[in-house]
């Protein structure tokens, strides 16, 4: 029997409910694990490489070349603007994680989304990172998300905010930035 193919949102629904399927039988295909490595380069200039990762109880191999990141940081702090600093790209992957998240999820409801936008802003005080004061943490002190979303259909201020809740909730990134995550820093 052939099935067809169906997609909402550029997701593919037939291999997203077999992913669950096949989760369901064997709870182990859900752990995964992300690496990255990293080499300074000069200054505030840094490369991360991604490539291999474990995941569906296998190492992966899918990628033929690494994937790049380039930080840097503004010349007002001291770098040479070769890339967005770290605290500009954990934007960026919370951007890009909430809304995967929101868009995976709206499919799965059938619900045919026309258009998601967000805009992101932290506010960081200086004097944490350069050790100023030892009292102010040199962590983003707040971050604002604000989404415009529209739907194929008009969709009501609720139902969006159902998917702005459902982003959030599910997202990887939105619950590693808002709990503390353990950390292992070890020395080679």
């Amino acid at each position: 029997m052939e099935t067809l193919q169906k997609t909402t949102n550029g997701v593919d629904l037939n291999r997203l409910h077999a992913t669950i399927k096949a989760i369901g039988e064997n709870p182990a295909i859900a752990d995964f694990k992300f690496r990255a490595s990293n080499k300074w380069v000069d200054g505030a200039n840094n490369v991360s490489s991604i490539k291999g990762f474990y995941g569906a109880c296998q190492e992966d191999t899918s990628r033929d070349v690494n994937l790049v990141l380039e930080a840097d940081e503004p010349d007002v702090l001291l770098g040479t603007n070769n890339g967005p600093n770290p605290t500009e790209t954990l934007l960026h992957a919370l951007a890009a994680c909430i809304t995967t998240t929101l868009v995976y999820h709206a499919a799965a409801k059938g619900i045919q989304l026309k258009r998601v936008a967000s805009t992101y802003e932290g506010d960081l005080d200086l004097h944490g990172f350069l050790a100023l004061d030892l009292n102010v943490d040199p962590g983003y002190k707040v971050i604002r998300i604000t989404f415009d979303i529209e739907g194929e259909k008009k969709l009501s201020d609720r139902q969006k905010q159902r998917l702005l809740d459902v982003g959030r909730q599910f997202s990887p990134v939105h619950s590693m930035v808002s709990k503390a995550v353990p950390m292992e820093v070890l020395l080679k």
